[in-house]
């Protein structure tokens, strides 16, 4: 989302304006690279901040052993496990103009593993040199819109240091910052009598927990596909997909 425009005066060192960005996954660092791409060129850009919670970039594609909370007690934000393949064609996921042919120099399958898919997009974001522009450890606590001077106020917490920072002004704020990472956990009768392990597939993790147990997977998309495959691939007893308006429609292999 773009917002705000201040005056010529509030504006950044060239004139170009402050731009903050939330989050340094696909989404933010895709503006980051045409930043940087147009400075190299010549062209007057904007001078942009990227807060990342994270202590490194990738978004959902930074894989993390951790759920709940992470180590400095802020919710875990991605939903990637160890074993994830892309479930649609990595040509949907390609840049017109940085390809995988020529990060790999060789063809590939049109779905690859979850580490393909992360090297290919950290090879563009090096490629463009934007890691300088991103301040990793640090969550976004408020952000404010000032009325007066048409601009933002943005506070952020430095993580390491355990220090919420002095708000800083921009004329645009960019927000990157996904819409995955919250889990909607629905509550059933039952549940709190039930022995087994309850879980969302936010924080699922590695197939090889369920080796010889039996899932019941509530709900008919893509997680619910792959993660009944992978369960039964690697060992466990059976699965049941349990639906509320449609059921996958997938040929289940035998």
């Amino acid at each position: 989302h773009k917002m705000g425009h201040g005056t010529e005066a509030d504006h950044g060192a060239n004139g170009a304006g402050r731009v903050c960005i939330i989050g340094a996954g696909p989404s933010g660092l895709s503006m980051l690279c045409w930043v940087s791409k147009l400075g190299r060129e010549g062209r007057r850009v904007p001078e942009v901040i990227c807060y990342e919670k994270q202590s490194n970039w990738g978004g959902h594609w930074n894989n993390s052993w951790r759920t709940g909370l992470d180590q400095f007690g802020e919710p875990v934000h991605g939903s990637m496990y160890r074993k994830l393949w892309a479930n649609a064609p990595k040509e949907c996921y390609e840049y017109p103009h940085f390809t995988f042919l020529d990060h790999f120099k060789k063809s590939l399958p049109s779905f690859p593993p979850r580490e393909v898919m992360l090297d290919y997009h950290e090879a563009r974001w090096n490629k463009e040199e934007v890691k300088k522009f991103v301040k990793f450890n640090t969550a976004v606590r408020d952000v404010v819109y000032n009325k007066s001077t048409n601009n933002f106020t943005v506070v952020v917490k430095d993580l390491v240091k355990d220090e919420v920072m002095q708000g800083e002004e921009f004329d645009y704020v960019v927000i990157a910052t996904g819409h995955y990472s919250t889990p909607n956990v629905p509550e059933f009768d039952g549940l709190t009598n039930f022995h087994g392990r309850v879980i969302h597939s936010h924080d699922y993790r590695n197939p090889e927990e369920y080796v010889g147990q039996r899932l019941l997977v509530i709900g008919s998309s893509y997680s619910a596909e792959d993660i009944a495959l992978q369960s039964i691939k690697y060992g466990a007893e059976s699965v049941i997909c349990s639906y509320r308006k449609n059921p996958i429609g997938l040929v289940w292999p035998k």
